[in-house]
């Protein structure tokens, strides 16, 4: 009996230990385990709350997305007549940026073009509502529709723009329209994450994702006033008009430019602050244009070598380098010559500042100027113009 209880456990042991093999070396071969599906799965849930500071942070941006895709639409302009003379008609680059065909028109003919861009819905009432978008995006546009992110198609029709800032609002009718929410820009900081919407290629509507790389950005030529935000957000022909929004959705500027030497996103494009929009916008859908102050000056910057020159304590402030005849520069006493260094008792740094601080002023009242004249300085009082109407030239 002894000897069968031996044998017995003899048996089981091998059993055991051949069974254990077979599992380390061949678990596929184990009859219990084959409907079971081994996955790595993360600890961290996809949207996750991180400390930091009043905003929060999150890991991914679905919700920012999905609050503000519902509020960008794509503009397509079915008929856009560029003149013959218009002096980047052909440059290719332009050509292909703005979706200009090839080749030269017949005699007597102007090119047809097609046209496609971004805007923002921004007010909506009963009846329809308003869109933001860029002024290069419906210019000379015959007809205009918008293509909903519902599946939706509507007319629309320009109220006003401001080639000055690149801007154009448009009026659509139609009924449950979603305007987005306005940030406040005025806030945001080089780092912060945003994101940018709009239909570029035409291929529909796209998200990408970077952060803000500067602020305040001027100088670049493209509008006469300018105040960009300079994203790394991929932003390609056909997200001009388009939102560039915070991580809660929120709108903090329109998309307006590129810089690019192929056409497409090289990791340098801006977008026009929603403060100025705002204001710009206001205007347009109250008074039909914008207004703006005008003295009539040629500002110039102040070099160091020109404040060596003129003797000046330092290299900052506007020269004025010509005054109109019968402007109010002419009329209130500003001369050729003259340093304009402040404005209404604001300190003026440069002829970029000058011209904005002059185009806030309101048409019809006083401004005190402060200028650098022969070594002291002058004040003068000047009652401001209204700005004329640029041509458009885009």
């Amino acid at each position: 009996m002894r000897r069968l209880w031996l044998v017995f456990a003899e048996f089981v042991t091998v059993t055991l230990a051949i069974v254990f093999v077979i599992t380390l070396v061949r678990p596929d071969w184990n009859p219990w385990r084959r409907n079971v599906v081994e996955v790595r799965e993360s600890s961290v849930p996809g949207s996750f709350l991180a400390a930091g500071n009043a905003n929060t942070i999150r890991g991914s941006y679905a919700e920012a997305a999905a609050k503000a895709k519902v509020s960008v639409v794509n503009v397509s302009t079915s008929r856009i007549n560029m003149p013959r003379n218009h002096p980047l008609a052909g440059d290719p680059l332009f050509r292909r940026f703005f979706g200009v065909p090839e080749g030269e028109p017949e005699d007597g003919d102007e090119p047809d073009l097609s046209s496609l861009g971004s805007g923002v819905i921004v007010n909506a009432d009963d009846k329809g509502g308003y869109v933001l978008t860029n002024d290069h995006v419906v210019a000379n546009a015959r007809e205009i529709r918008l293509s909903l992110g519902d599946g939706r198609v509507l007319p629309a029709k320009v109220v006003g723009t401001d080639p000055d800032t690149d801007l154009a609002v448009l009026r659509v009718e139609g009924t449950g329209l979603k305007p987005i929410t306005f940030g406040q820009s005025d806030k945001a900081v080089v780092g912060d994450v945003v994101l940018a919407i709009g239909d570029p290629f035409g291929v529909g509507q796209t998200v990408t994702m970077g952060i803000i790389s500067a602020l305040g950005r001027n100088r670049l030529g493209v509008n006469r006033y300018e105040n960009f935000i300079q994203t790394d957000a991929a932003i390609n022909p056909g997200n001009s008009g388009g939102a560039l929004i915070d991580i809660n959705g929120n709108l903090l500027g329109i998309n307006s430019v590129i810089y690019s030497r192929t056409g497409g996103s090289l990791g340098i494009g801006f977008a026009i602050p929603v403060s100025m929009a705002k204001d710009v916008m206001e205007q347009i859908i109250r008074d039909g244009s914008v207004t703006r102050g005008f003295i009539g000056i040629a500002p110039q910057d102040v070099t160091p070598e020109l404040a060596e020159s003129l003797k000046l304590p330092a290299a900052r402030g506007s020269l004025v380098s010509s005054v109109n005849r019968g402007s109010p520069a002419d009329k209130g006493g500003m001369k050729s010559g003259d340093v304009i260094v402040s404005i209404e008792g604001k300190a003026i740094q440069d002829s970029v500042a000058a011209m904005a601080a002059i185009a806030a002023l309101k048409p019809g009242t006083n401004a005190r100027f402060g200028v650098l004249r022969s070594g002291r300085e002058v004040a003068l009082t000047l009652e401001i113009g209204k700005r004329p109407r640029p041509p458009r030239n885009r």
